[in-house]
């Protein structure tokens, strides 16, 4: 209670540091100059950076994306018990970390409906494992508004924040722990999406495995047997990104819903790292990898199983206030093992739910996450309440704190705030700039 209560104590300090420095800044005088330069800044959209080239041929954008974590997980228990009985020392972290940096280079060539985007990725808290650092990326066309193509790295579009909204989450880089339990990832495939009707929007995808981050060509197998596909239906005035929290204040409700599917066949070889910044390795609903070998049962090694996932989401918008909802379904089948298991298949489900509220214009939000998973070997749950604090009134710059309320937590690598079993309460301060 006594971390508890600490942690609330920062949150209010920076709330209060907020309401300091803004009518500081507002009696700043400025020239016509210097307006404009601050008008210029705050339209300034995300991601678009600086333009490098412009030429006939083609175009050159740099952008950049970086992150700050100050995480402290003193709060949670020093062990957890497994649905098996096995007891497990936990590391609880309380560090400062430089934690991601994403250097991107985008533009088109040739044609304005031929784009290419080349990316760089480090995860600083994951320096010295394997994927710390990835160089990746993918070329598009559009042929027209309803088929857009696409072959390179890509998001599977498993749930509603590998879309392509990420970083525009109420959280700061990490997704709640039901999604990050039930997604797939990002792996190099090919895909189409576009408009079906002006409301109406699809992304199909077919992919070497769930995610590729950390796994050489020699580790996939050769089925190519990776299918996902998302619909989504929004109101206009909604985003084009489907986009968490009503930053931009609609006055008039805005609306979403979306469905995806995914199935994978997926071996032991081929999954990521127990480390790997994208650490999507299939588990069961108390945390254990499920392709470990003598984890599930003695003298029993999982070699390969069949994932299937179906998850249905949906949002609202209105004067600064965001409610949304994911519930998400997974079995798990055709297991190849060298010994007996004590299932033949496995069903899990679960829930997200998100909700934020703009207390000033652009300036400072308030949230909570919820997360619960009801599985066959362990029903974890977890809660959250933060702030965005957005200094020059744009998704530019952030600054980010929240408080974490965890039972069990089946997921957890180094570039996520908590470990595999944690259970209690985690604080983490971040500072995000995306230019």
């Amino acid at each position: 209670m006594k971390s508890l209560l600490k942690y609330f104590v920062l949150l209010f300090i920076l709330f209060s540091g907020v309401l300091t420095v803004r009518p500081a800044l507002a009696q700043i005088p400025s020239n016509p100059a210097e307006t404009d330069s601050i008008k210029t800044v705050a339209e300034h959209l995300p991601g678009m950076g600086f333009r490098l080239v412009t030429k006939k041929e083609g175009t050159l954008n740099f952008a950049t994306y970086l992150t700050s974590r100050y995480l402290n997980q003193q709060g949670i228990n020093s062990s957890y018990t497994d649905a098996f009985g096995r007891t497990f020392n936990l590391q609880k972290r309380n560090d400062l970390q430089f934690q991601k940096v994403m250097l991107y280079f985008k533009g088109w060539l040739f044609d304005l409906n031929f784009r290419y985007l080349l990316y760089g990725w480090t995860s600083g808290s994951n320096n010295g494992q394997n994927g710390s650092v990835i160089i990746a990326g993918n070329v598009q066309y559009k042929i027209s508004d309803f088929l857009d193509l696409g072959v390179g790295v890509g998001g599977l579009p498993t749930s509603r924040s590998m879309i392509g909204n990420w970083p525009h989450w109420l959280r700061q880089d990490a997704r709640p722990m039901g999604e990050e339990f039930f997604r797939g990832s990002f792996t190099t495939g090919v895909w189409a999406q576009g408009k079906i009707t002006n409301s109406l929007f699809y992304k199909t995808m077919v992919g070497n495995n769930l995610s590729q981050m950390g796994i050489d060509a020699g580790q996939l197998d050769d089925e190519f047997d990776t299918w996902s596909t998302a619909l989504l239906w929004k109101t206009e005035n909604f985003g084009n990104l489907a986009t968490y929290g009503d930053f931009e204040k609609v006055q008039t409700p805005a609306f979403m819903l979306g469905a995806s599917y995914t199935r994978s066949d997926e071996t032991r070889e081929s999954q990521p790292g127990i480390e790997a910044p994208e650490n999507t390795q299939l588990r069961l609903s108390d945390g254990t990898r499920i392709f470990f070998a003598n984890t599930i049962a003695d003298s029993s090694s999982v070699h390969a199983a069949r994932y299937r996932m179906a998850s249905f989401n949906g949002g609202l918008k209105y004067k600064g206030i965001s409610l949304d909802g994911e519930y998400f379904l997974r079995w798990l089948t055709d297991f190849k093992a060298d010994g007996r298991l004590p299932f033949s298949e496995l069903f899990d489900h679960g829930f997200t739910a998100q909700a934020a509220y703009m207390l000033i214009d652009k300036t400072l939000m308030v949230y909570s996450t919820g997360s619960y998973i009801n599985g066959e070997y362990g029903k974890p749950w977890e809660i959250t309440a933060g702030l965005n604090w957005y200094p020059h009134k744009n998704r530019t710059l952030r600054i980010n704190s929240e408080v974490i309320s965890v039972e069990r937590s089946p997921v957890g690598y180094l570039s996520y705030p908590t470990v595999v079993g944690a259970t209690g309460t985690v604080f983490m301060m971040n500072l995000e700039l995306f230019y």
